[in-house]
């Protein structure tokens, strides 16, 4: 098992001892429920730095009011199970440790964090920056590692970490998919049988934008409107949005002439999933 600390003293403590070692620190913030996307992001920390370092914490300040944070899977034991001889220390501190009494900091990232996840959940980003530089300071890492299925999220990310010139590098890594194209998501243990076969859905709909792109088709409501038409006929199935977007900006296209990004988000009963793929002209 890795070592487990809890508190930000001892978090720090393991990570100065591993630094004054000359080994530099790799970070994989995670909210625990652990899959294989998080482990092929443990795994790029390993293949690339001398000191892996996982944070398992469900933090509160980036679910709304309505979401599900209090049924939000969590099992550290297992957690510690997978993450046994993969990473060196795992950070799960209490919520008091995280956020002290009387605690009003927050960190807001501008246009970015504004279109697609920031509307639909407002105040969202707001917890997810805060928490991400709290990580940030507590360890200091060297380069620190994040999912390319939260892909607005990587880029609020790397947007704060430029903005403030924090002195570490971000890593975007593939999505992980199971056999049938849905993208690995501690939220998927939520769905039913017949939810999950219709969850397929979301991978389906974006390998028809990218084939549509491939095929030369550039407008961007042509492409959104088939994949609108393929996600409804696996009702029910709610959409909050289907969006092709500049990848660095999000700025929403009308026409692809480069490369672009689509997205989506979309409930399957009660269960909300996010994703996205690169699409590439021909």
């Amino acid at each position: 098992m890795p070592r487990l600390v809890t508190t930000v003293s001892e978090f720090r403590e393991t990570l100065h001892a591993a630094r004054r070692a000359g080994k530099t620190i790799g970070l994989v913030p995670t909210m625990g429920a652990l899959h294989e996307g998080h482990l092929s992001l443990v795994r790029a920390s390993r293949a690339e730095c001398g000191f892996t370092a996982v944070t398992i914490y469900v933090n509160p300040t980036q679910f709304g009011p309505q979401e599900d944070f209090a049924r939000y899977p969590r099992n550290l034991e297992s957690d510690l199970a997978l993450l046994s001889g993969q990473a060196d220390v795992v950070f799960a501190p209490r919520d008091e440790e995280v956020y002290p009494p009387g605690y009003s900091t927050w960190v807001e990232v501008g246009s970015v964090a504004e279109p697609l996840e920031g509307v639909c959940r407002p105040g969202h980003f707001r917890g997810v920056a805060t928490i991400v530089l709290k990580l940030f300071a507590m360890a200091w890492p060297d380069v620190a590692y994040f999912g390319q299925k939260d892909y607005q999220q990587a880029l609020v990310v790397r947007r704060m970490a430029v903005d403030l010139n924090l002195p570490l590098a971000i890593r975007v890594c593939p999505i992980v998919r199971e056999a049938d194209g849905l993208a690995m998501s501690s939220r998927n243990r939520y769905l039913g049988p017949d939810e999950r076969r219709r969850a397929a859905v979301l991978f389906h709909s974006l390998t028809q934008a990218a084939d549509l792109v491939a095929q030369g088709e550039t407008s961007a409501p042509r492409i959104i409107e088939a994949m609108r038409q393929t996600i409804q006929a696996a009702e029910p199935a709610q959409i909050d949005y289907v969006a092709i977007a500049d990848p660095d900006t999000l700025e929403p296209l009308d026409t692809i002439r480069g490369r672009a990004v689509a997205l989506l988000a979309v409930r399957i009963g009660k269960t909300r999933l996010i994703d996205n793929m690169i699409l590439e002209p021909p």
